[in-house]
């Protein structure tokens, strides 16, 4: 019988919930609870449509996977949308759409998510889907085989064809040398082609359970019925009692600068980006990321009026575009970004001298109250303008609980960033800005363009390198069969590897990535997503 005809009378009795704790979330519209098998839930109330937004977050990503099966959480996800012991393969997005909603997923390196948004009065059937994927998930070898197919492609057309997606990869393996973070999230190709029924299984058995998942539902929903749907469905599930302590190998010391140079003739417009390791917002204590989340506005938050445009493309110029970017959304230590494409005829070497000078000024001079006020106003607008869209308000929550955070966390965020100082903006930067801590790379169409070996421009205090260096490890390209990008802004490494997306309006394929260039909030951030539309 498919699932889409059961009722929901017939869940199981007797699974049950802790207390509401709506008093304590701080936001009126916000109600918190979690059912007894350990499932934490989270509704948000918007009465302004009939409509429902229903996600199921795990916490578990790429950066949890085992050694030797990179992609095989975002292969995962791909399969969820087979047959489980109630439904057919196709059957779930078939429903979705034949009741009027839509459907989609991502994974990134933190989490994966689920997600629907129809009509209010169709969320039981939503939760009831969702739970027997969450539980009774049936493959098949030729599933294994096909998707797999699937995901080759994807990576085939999102990176292996995409020039900026291979360098992004190459900077984020030298930035995370030890960490999970340093693997893209949709895996290395070699270990994707291996990728067996045993590794999907053994990864779904032990991370899709509901004492390791956050379950958001926001829209036009009454909490006491979300929770009595949440009973029947989710709560029928039992919890995990293997489930493992979520322990990452950390970065050691980093006690060199790195650098990489990556050179494809698919490259249309030369770049430098560096990244420096920085840290991730902790619950409780997110102070330094708020003023990291203000440096990096301050830095490179506009294209007009933000200290790196200002120096190196009015006052100079010397620059197409200069950015910084920073994502203190992550479980573990994250980036702190800085980038400038050049104008042509302007050696890479002079633009990241020039890059450094403005952050060396930046350090001496300080920021001013003015750019601090500006950055305020922004940041209330955004966060102002944030409430108003209730998919992304449930994004929010649910990326924030499956990385670290707590519903108190998120809401007591825009008050921290509204009460960062100037003295706590530059203590920040100080602390962020060490070029031992750092990776800087240049990507570029051909590496002859170098003319002599990039000497270690003199920043912030450190010595300029001895002369005669040798040039730093090359990175090379393939090369490309098909023609090279179009002009225009760096190409830059899609969002499985950096970035944070996915609006379905925008794919046109199962699997969608949508790039970064250095102007994007947070290329090669831990918060990198790909994005699954219903298979």
């Amino acid at each position: 019988m498919p699932l889409r005809q059961l009722c929901l009378a017939c869940a199981f009795a007797g699974a049950g919930a802790a207390p509401l704790a709506a008093q304590g979330t701080g936001d009126d519209d916000v109600t918190t609870f979690t059912l007894d098998n350990g499932m934490e839930v989270v509704v948000i109330e918007d009465h302004r449509a009939p409509v429902v937004v229903h996600m199921v977050w795990y916490r578990t990503g790429s950066a949890d996977e085992p050694p030797g099966v990179s992609g095989v959480a975002h292969f995962l996800e791909h399969l969820l949308f087979k047959a489980t012991d109630d439904m057919e393969a196709g059957e779930f997005s078939a429903t979705v759409a034949a009741n009027g909603g839509t459907d989609n997923a991502f994974t990134s390196y933190d989490y994966t998510a689920y997600f629907q948004r129809v009509a209010a009065d169709r969320l039981p059937l939503m939760m009831e889907m969702e739970a027997d994927r969450m539980n009774d998930l049936a493959l098949t070898a030729e599933d294994i085989e096909t998707e797999r197919n699937v995901i080759l492609e994807e990576r085939n057309q999102r990176v292996e064809n995409n020039a900026g997606a291979l360098a992004g990869e190459q900077i984020s393996a030298a930035q995370y040398l030890n960490h999970r973070y340093g693997q893209p999230v949709i895996g290395w190709q070699h270990e994707m082609q291996a990728l067996q029924m045993d590794d999907v299984l053994d990864f779904y058995e032990l991370y899709y359970s509901p004492n390791n998942a956050v379950l958001v539902v926001a829209g036009d929903v009454d909490p006491a019925e979300v929770r009595q749907l949440a009973e029947e469905t989710y709560g029928a599930i039992p919890a995990e009692d293997q489930l493992p302590e979520r322990f990452r190998s950390q970065e050691p010391p980093q006690r060199a600068e790195r650098r990489v140079i990556f050179d494809d003739p698919r490259i249309s417009q030369p770049y430098v980006r560096r990244g420096y390791l920085a840290p991730e917002r902790d619950a409780g204590a997110q102070e330094e990321a708020a003023a990291l989340t203000v440096l990096a506005q301050v830095l490179g938050g506009s294209s007009f009026t933000s200290v790196l445009s200002e120096k190196l493309v009015f006052e100079q110029p010397l620059a197409l575009f200069a950015g910084a970017w920073y994502s203190g959304l992550s479980l573990d230590a994250t980036t702190f970004g800085v980038s400038v494409a050049p104008l042509p005829g302007v050696p890479l070497a002079e633009a990241e001298a020039a890059l450094d000078a403005a952050l060396a000024e930046f350090l001496e001079e300080g920021v001013t109250e003015d750019q601090l006020e500006r950055i305020r106003v922004q940041l209330r607008a955004s966060e102002i303008y944030g409430r108003d869209d209730v998919e992304g308000r449930a994004r929010e929550y649910g990326a924030a609980l499956t990385s670290g955070l707590t519903v108190g966390d998120v809401q007591a965020w825009p008050d921290i960033l509204e009460a960062v100082t100037a003295e706590d903006v530059m203590t920040a930067a100080r602390r962020v800005f060490d070029r031992d801590n750092a990776v800087t790379a240049y990507v570029l169409p051909d590496r002859a363009a170098l003319e002599a070996p990039p000497a270690m421009a003199p920043t912030l205090g450190q010595p300029a390198a001895p002369a005669g260096l040798a040039p730093p490890a090359r990175v090379p390209g393939p090369t490309p069969a098909e023609a090279p990008d179009e002009a225009g802004a760096p190409a830059e490494v899609p969002v499985d590897a950096a970035g944070t997306m996915d609006t379905p309006a925008t794919m046109d394929t199962p699997t969608t990535m949508e790039g970064d260039d250095p102007a994007d909030p947070a290329p090669d951030s831990p918060a990198d997503t790909t994005d699954t539309e219903g298979n």
